[in-house]
C-alpha cells in the first residue's frame, strides 16, 4: 500500500528537490504538493478543488514549511493537531526558518519533528535522504485512514 505524503511548500524548486528525491526512494509512495497553507487546508479538509477523497486521500506524512502565503504553516499545523481525524498524522516541519520562536510554537503545538533545510544543495540531499529513510522505511503509520 503506498504512502500517502502531503508537502506544503511555496518555493518550487524546493518542492522539486523534494519530490525527486521521494520518487526515487525504493519505497511506493503517492505525493502531493500544496502551494500554500489554504491549498494544503483544502486538501486536508478535502474542501474546493479538493473534495474528492479520490483525488485528495488521506495522507500518512505531512511535511510542512513554515512560512507559507494565505496561512503560515504554523496556523496549519494549528488546525491539524486540532482535528480529531488529522492529529494522528505525523508533521514534519521542513523549513528554512531557524528562528527559535517557530521551533518552540511548532512542537508546542505538536510537530514530529522539525527540520531547518539548508542552503548547500549537497547537505540538503543527504538531509532528504535521512528523512526518506526514516519516515519511509523505519517509522510505521497507524494504518487508520481518519475519514
Amino acid at each position: 500500500m503506498p504512502i500517502n505524503i502531503l508537502l506544503a511548500e511555496d518555493d518550487a524548486a524546493h518542492a522539486e528537490i523534494v519530490r525527486r528525491k521521494l520518487e526515487d526512494f525504493p519505497v511506493a509512495n503517492r505525493f502531493f504538493v500544496a502551494k500554500d497553507g489554504q491549498e494544503a487546508l483544502d486538501f486536508l479538509f478535502r474542501q474546493g478543488s479538493c473534495a474528492d477523497p479520490e483525488t485528495s486521500p488521506r495522507p500518512d506524512l505531512i511535511l510542512l514549511d513554515v512560512r507559507l502565503p494565505k496561512v503560515d504553516g504554523l496556523g496549519v499545523l494549528r488546525r491539524i493537531k486540532n482535528d480529531g481525524n488529522l492529529k494522528r498524522i505525523p508533521t514534519v516541519m521542513l523549513t528554512t526558518s531557524d528562528d527559535n520562536s517557530d521551533i518552540e510554537a511548532a512542537y508546542i503545538q505538536g510537530a514530529g519533528s522539525y527540520l531547518i533545510k539548508p542552503m548547500n544543495f549537497g547537505k540538503f540531499d543527504k538531509m532528504m535522504d535521512a528523512l526518506c529513510s526514516y519516515w519511509l522505511t523505519w517509522n510505521r503509520f497507524s494504518g487508520l485512514d481518519g475519514s
